[in-house]
Formats: structure tokens, C-alpha cells, sequence
């Protein structure tokens, strides 16, 4: 084995020599390189770093042509050295010219060596070069070399971070921060409008001192950081902003876990008893964490590298005694600009003053967003190359329903969203007051307006908008943060909770809709061509029967003496549901041997997404207690269109006189067969929309907290008569969609859309 691997104390402490000698740093860099190469066994071993332009220079090798030093360069994502500073991850293979990315430069002479091990060197959170190591001979690095190297490159990043190599104004000079405005594209995570001054946060703090005079002294200082870490997230969760239940507290108590993770640890201990600082050890372990958890498909998992760097983070800070106050202390309305954050972090900061977060990467599953969404806090996330045009201070204006951010925006466009979100202030006063009026048009017909809920935190909304109850209550969310298959009482909790908040108002509780976009941690599962149309929803849960039992019986549980509404998702025919009655059934019956409180009433039903269903109406209407219509997947498979897709965002239109004649075909049905039909999908949260659909005869519709409102307001001007009629005459056309007559019919007849 070699050197590097059973003497990383020495050999650390023979570089660390070196990057603090005298003499040119290019002298010292190649030296450097010549002293890895010797203890790692290599014939090779060469260092790369970034230039302006984002361009990998060769600035030291042994083993390469000396010729190719200063002259080979390549991009980010170019060849194998530029794979490596592309995603920021170590890359290690026993074939390199095989590899689809290799790219072979002749003047360095490398097409002799067949192993390829390469780290990034990373530098403040960025990366600041690559460390390659080669072999003539095909292998695959032990992990200890490849962590040993990982190591290395920590040590050189001091050197690098030394500016006597490259002129920091040289890469200022690429940062694209040339004052002029700029948008950027991104995906809403928590809906909102918010305009504030960036705010950087950098989890990655600066290593100053690498190797360890004293191990002794490093162990003492990394167990008291531990300690005082556990200490900071007890007195975390029981924040007064979270400490009450919900999925955002499970959050943190996931995140608590971790925390403890006693493999975690170790590690961190074995790298201080390798010969580095306790802040050394904890970077260089979370470098590793991070690079192994990226490797995992499962994007739920992957997702918890971000918990990690946030734990890491915090206990860098600790060891190097930075106060949490004063780095996250907010002086104005802020806007936070970052790569990750973690779910810990963002409570570290004042919630008045935290207007919006944006993220270069960030997910809808991600513990932070859910923290956020409990916090009020809009977040767009997948920005890329936010971190390169934005610079502190700077004014940004995050737009989630357009999924833009705009920085330093020009004065018309701050105008107009200071504006906006004035405007929305005002609104949503205007629609509180407005909560205890009817939903009822002007010529006298009521419309039941219900809301759709996933987290505890929004059963706040029941009686702040009026809703007259939750048509639609997602389940899942609590699976999709469970790092195992919840408990049945831990799902009593969240259920009767919700029960609680709504009293006498109804609650129709979707069955778990997991699998698709929404991956759950313990459940294994196969990648599908077209997950959206895969293994989901019911489908799951009838290949899994245990699953849906566990979680009816906790339904039955919270419902005791109460009515429950249980919907099933994703029918694709009646066999289906008749399936999943049967089992509900089985456990009703199960309550009596238990001798446990049923139900006073339950009603059971089921959504319409699937379009083959509709073609068994008939028969399905005679065994439903009531009826969904879920549109958002319902007119994906509808137009055979990927929702998800940037290309087919906007060919088809929900009020083309297609889809308003299956809908009302399907209304009427329901009506003719006196079964309850809600509508619980998007469409019918935007008022143009929902205008069209009660037009069609629908009475109910469920929708989010903040659509309520708004559509409240439009049905209290409208004269339903005067629109069937209109309607009437254009549901035979053959038009893309009757959206503009629509408007004008809207505006013509003073209707609030």
C-alpha cells in the first residue's frame, strides 16, 4: 500500500513544509507535485487551476511533458480534468481513454497512462483547480487514496488561496458582475414576490490552518464542537416559529438525527488522528459525504448531502468560534443567494427581514424548502450560474411565478414589483375581509370553494380564507421526509391534527401519491423511461398492500367518532378502486375485533386523472361516494403532454373547447348520478379558469389558500346565466382555445378575473 495511505501524517506535514517555505510559489507547486507522485506510486501527478474565462490551466506535472506546463488548458466540463471541476467530485478510473469525456492533448504525452484519479481543489465553496494523479498501469484507486488525495488537495488549496499564483482581479474579471441587469431562470419551490439585497450565504468557511501541531488538542476541540452543535439543535427545535408540529418540525428532527450519526463521527476522528485540524476534518469528511451521496440515483437521498454540508458548516463555525449571530445578522430586507442552504441554517436568520431565498440548487423534497414554506419565505431554486452574477448587496427582485430573478433590475422594473407586492398586500386584506362572504353569483347560485392542503402548517389557512373545508389533503409529504415508513401513530397525529383544525368542515385525505417525482427513502424502486405514467400512486400502494393498510388504519384511528372522506388516486379503472375499498373495508372490520371507536360516517371516492376512467363513469358512479377530478395530471395524459417540459409549456390550453366538453361531459354525469364533483387541480385556482368551469355546471372547487380569494371574488360577479349561454355557442369549435373571447366576455360583463 502506498506511502500516502498508511503515512498521511508525515507526508501532510512534509507539504505543509513546502507551501510555507520560501522561493516561487510555481517553484514550491512542483515540487509539490514531485513529492505525490513519489509517496502515492504514480507516474504522474499534475495540477491544474482556473484562470479567467473559467479555463483549466496545467500549472505543475511530474511525469508529463514540462513543455505542456502553462500551455495545456480546457474548460470546465472538457475532457476528464474539466469533468472533474465541473461537478466538483473526485473521479477515479482504470481505463481513461475509454471514458466518453477523455480528451487527449499530445503535447503532454499522456496517452501512456491508463489509470486516471482526479480531485477538484476546491477553495471557499468554488472550485479553484484539479489534482491528477496517473498510472501506466489499469486500476482502480483504493477509496483511502482517493480520500488521502482529497486530503492533499486541501493542503494545496492554501497554497492556491496564497494569490501569488493567480491575481483574484483576474477572476473578479470573469464573475460577470459588469453592473448591467440580469435575468435568470429557475424553478419555483415556495410560491411568492419578494425584492430585498443579496446576501451571500457561504456554508463553506475558510480553512486557514490545515495540518495539526497538536492531535491531542484537535480531538478536545472537535468533541467540545459536537457537543455544542447537539446543544444549538435541541434549543433549534423547539424554536417558537417551529416548535409546533407539523412535517417542518420532522424536518429537524431528521436533521437531528444526522447529527448523531456515530459513522459520521468517526470519521471526522479518524481524520483529526490522520494529522488534521479539527475544522480540516470535519471539510475533508463532508467533501467525501458529499461526493459518495451524489453518486445515489435516488434523488430523496441525494437531497441530504445538503443536510450534511449544513451540519458541517455549523460545526466549522463552532470549532473556529464564529458567532451564528453576527454572520447571519440582518440589516435590511434580504434576499439570500446561495448554492445550498440547510433547514438549520435558514432559522438563523431574522425572519423580518429575510424576504426570499435563491438557490443554484434546491428541489420542492428538500428539507430547507420545507422549513421555508413554513417560514412564509418564497424560494426559487435550479438558477444556474447565480453565484457568478450576483454580488453582495446587490438589489434582486425574485419572481417565483414567472421563476425569475432579476438582478440589480432596472428602476422601472423595481417600480413596478415594489408595486406588486404592495398591491398584493393590499389584496390579500381585501380577501381576509371578504373570507365570511358567500361564494354565490349574482343570479343566485352557490359554488362550494375548498382548499387543498400537504403540510400542517397550511391548516392555519381554513380560517383565514374561509374555505369551507379541505377538498383535497396530500399525504405523502410526511413519507417523502421520513428516512423509514412512518409509524401508524406518527400518521394518526398528522391526520387528526388536520381533522382538529377543520372541526366540523369536511377533509378529503388523498391516499399516498408517492413514486414519479415523489420518491420516498424506504421504498426501492426501478428507473422508468416515463415515471410520471409508472409504478405510482395506487399502483404502489396495491403492489404494496401493507403500505395503504397502515396508513387507512391511522385514518380510521384519527376519524374515530368523526367522519372521514378517503379518496384514492391514480385510478386507472373501476377494478381498481373496488380493490382498494375492499381492503378499507378490511380494516372498518378490524376496528370492532379491536374494540376501538369507528367512524361516525365514512365516505369514500376517488380522483378522475387517468382518462380511461371516464369511459366507466357509468359504473364507477354507482360505487363512489363522491368524485375528484385532479386536472394537473388528468390533462397531461389528456394531450399525451410532459407537464414537465420547458419545449410543451405552453402548445396546449386548458380552455380549449376540447377539454371544456370532456369536462363537462364528466360534470354532467356526476350531477345526473347525484355524486358530489370536486375539482381539485390547478386550473381551478385561476379565475379565468374557474369561470369556465362553473360556466360547465361544476359547484365545487378545491384549490390552494392563496387562489381562494381571488376566485371568491370573481364568482360574487358573475351572472351565471349570461355565461352558459356564451359558452354554449363556442364549445363546438375547433379553435386552439377560447381563451381571449373569454377576457372580453370577463371584461365586458365586469367580472373580477
Amino acid at each position: 500500500m502506498p506511502d500516502v495511505v498508511s503515512q498521511p501524517r508525515l507526508l501532510l506535514r512534509r507539504l505543509h513544509g513546502l507551501m510555507a517555505g520560501g522561493g516561487a510559489a510555481e517553484d514550491r507547486l512542483g515540487q509539490v507535485v514531485r513529492l505525490i507522485a513519489q509517496n502515492m506510486v504514480a507516474e504522474v501527478c499534475s495540477i491544474y487551476l482556473v484562470r479567467a474565462g473559467g479555463v483549466l490551466e496545467l500549472f505543475a506535472t511530474e511525469g508529463l511533458k514540462a513543455e505542456a506546463v502553462h500551455r495545456t488548458r480546457m474548460q470546465f466540463g472538457e475532457g476528464l480534468v474539466g469533468l472533474v471541476a465541473e461537478r466538483a467530485l473526485p473521479l477515479n478510473i482504470s481505463e481513461a481513454p475509454q471514458h466518453p469525456r477523455f480528451s487527449y492533448r499530445p503535447e503532454t504525452g499522456e496517452d501512456l497512462y491508463h489509470s486516471f484519479l482526479g480531485v477538484p481543489i476546491m477553495r471557499t465553496g468554488r472550485v479553484a483547480g484539479v489534482l491528477v494523479v496517473q498510472n501506466v498501469t489499469p486500476r482502480r484507486y483504493q477509496s483511502e487514496e482517493v480520500e488521502a488525495l482529497q486530503t492533499i488537495a486541501m493542503v494545496i488549496a492554501e497554497l492556491v488561496g496564497s494569490t501569488e499564483l493567480v491575481d483574484p482581479e483576474e477572476l473578479s474579471e470573469d464573475a460577470l458582475a459588469t453592473g448591467a441587469p440580469v435575468t435568470l431562470d429557475g424553478m419555483k419551490l415556495v410560491e411568492g414576490v419578494a425584492l430585498g439585497n443579496a446576501v451571500f450565504h457561504v456554508p463553506q468557511v475558510k480553512i486557514t490552518r490545515t495540518v495539526a501541531d497538536d492531535i491531542d488538542a484537535e480531538r478536545v476541540r472537535l468533541e467540545d464542537a459536537i457537543a455544542q452543535m447537539r446543544l444549538q439543535l435541541e434549543e433549534m427545535i423547539e424554536h417558537p416559529d417551529l416548535a409546533h408540529g407539523g412535517e417542518h418540525r420532522e424536518v429537524l428532527e431528521t436533521y437531528r438525527m444526522f447529527a448523531y450519526d456515530q459513522g459520521w463521527q468517526d470519521k471526522m476522528r479518524d481524520a483529526v488522528s490522520s494529522g488534521l485540524t479539527a475544522d480540516a476534518a470535519v471539510n475533508r469528511v463532508q467533501l467525501d459525504t458529499r461526493a459518495r451521496m451524489m453518486k445515489i440515483r435516488d434523488p430523496y437521498l441525494r437531497e441530504r448531502a445538503s443536510d450534511f454540508d449544513d451540519l458541517a458548516g455549523r460545526l466549522i463555525r463552532i470549532i473556529q468560534g464564529a458567532s451564528e449571530e453576527d454572520d447571519r445578522k440582518l440589516k435590511e430586507d434580504s434576499i439570500l443567494i446561495a448554492r445550498s442552504v440547510g433547514p438549520a441554517e435558514l432559522m438563523d436568520y431574522d425572519r423580518r427581514l429575510l424576504k426570499g431565498i435563491v438557490l443554484e440548487e434546491g428541489s420542492a423534497t428538500s428539507h430547507m424548502t420545507i422549513v421555508a414554506r413554513a417560514m412564509g419565505v418564497p424560494v426559487l431554486g435550479r438558477v444556474s450560474g447565480l453565484l457568478e452574477h450576483v454580488e453582495p448587496g446587490e438589489l434582486v427582485v425574485v419572481d417565483t411565478e414567472s421563476q425569475h430573478v432579476f438582478v440589480r433590475p432596472g428602476e422601472d422594473v423595481v417600480e413596478t414589483y415594489r408595486q406588486a407586492i404592495r398591491d398584493r398586500a393590499r389584496l390579500l386584506a381585501e380577501y381576509e375581509a371578504e373570507r365570511t362572504l358567500s361564494a354565490e353569483t349574482l343570479d343566485g347560485t352557490s359554488v362550494t370553494l375548498l382548499m387543498n392542503a400537504g403540510l400542517t402548517a397550511d391548516l392555519a389557512s381554513l380560517d383565514a380564507t374561509g374555505a369551507e373545508g379541505i377538498g383535497l389533503f396530500r399525504t405523502e409529504f410526511q413519507f417523502m421526509v421520513a428516512s423509514t415508513l412512518p409509524k401508524v401513530e406518527e400518521q394518526t397525529r398528522i391526520y387528526s391534527a388536520a381533522l382538529d383544525a377543520a372541526r366540523e368542515r369536511p377533509v378529503v385525505f388523498r391516499t399516498l401519491d408517492i413514486g414519479g417525482d415523489k420518491q420516498v427513502p424506504f421504498l426501492p424502486r426501478d428507473e422508468e423511461e416515463n415515471p410520471a405514467m409508472g409504478w405510482r400512486a395506487i399502483r404502489v400502494a396495491l403492489d404494496r398492500p401493507a403500505l395503504l393498510r397502515y396508513q387507512l388504519r391511522a385514518l380510521l384511528y384519527a376519524a374515530a367518532g368523526r367522519t372521514l372522506h378517503v379518496m384514492f388516486p391514480m385510478i386507472a379503472e373501476v377494478a381498481e378502486f373496488r380493490a382498494c375499498r375492499k381492503i378499507l373495508q378490511k380494516e372498518i372490520e378490524r376496528l370492532d375485533g379491536l374494540g376501538k371507536e369507528p367512524p361516525a360516517r365514512v365516505f369514500v371516492g376517488c380522483m378522475l386523472e387517468v382518462p380511461s376512467l371516464a369511459w366507466q363513469l357509468d359504473a364507477l358512479l354507482k360505487e363512489v361516494d363522491f368524485l375528484s377530478i385532479g386536472t394537473n395530471d388528468l390533462m397531461q395524459f389528456f394531450f399525451a403532454c410532459d407537464r414537465s417540459s420547458p419545449r410543451l409549456a405552453g402548445r396546449y390550453d386548458l380552455l380549449a373547447p376540447s377539454v371544456l366538453t370532456f369536462l363537462r361531459g364528466v360534470v354532467a354525469s356526476c350531477n345526473a348520478a347525484n355524486v358530489p364533483v370536486t375539482l381539485c387541480g390547478e386550473m381551478g385556482g385561476r379565475p379565468l379558469e374557474a369561470m369556465a368551469l362553473v360556466g360547465l355546471g361544476l359547484r365545487r372547487i378545491s384549490t390552494s389558500p392563496t387562489s381562494i380569494g381571488p376566485v371568491k371574488r370573481m364568482i360574487r360577479t358573475l351572472n351565471l346565466d349570461e355565461l352558459r349561454v356564451f359558452l354554449d355557442a363556442r364549445l363546438d369549435s375547433t379553435d386552439h382555445s377560447i381563451r381571449d373571447s373569454l377576457i372580453h366576455f370577463a371584461r365586458d360583463h365586469g367580472i373580477k378575473i
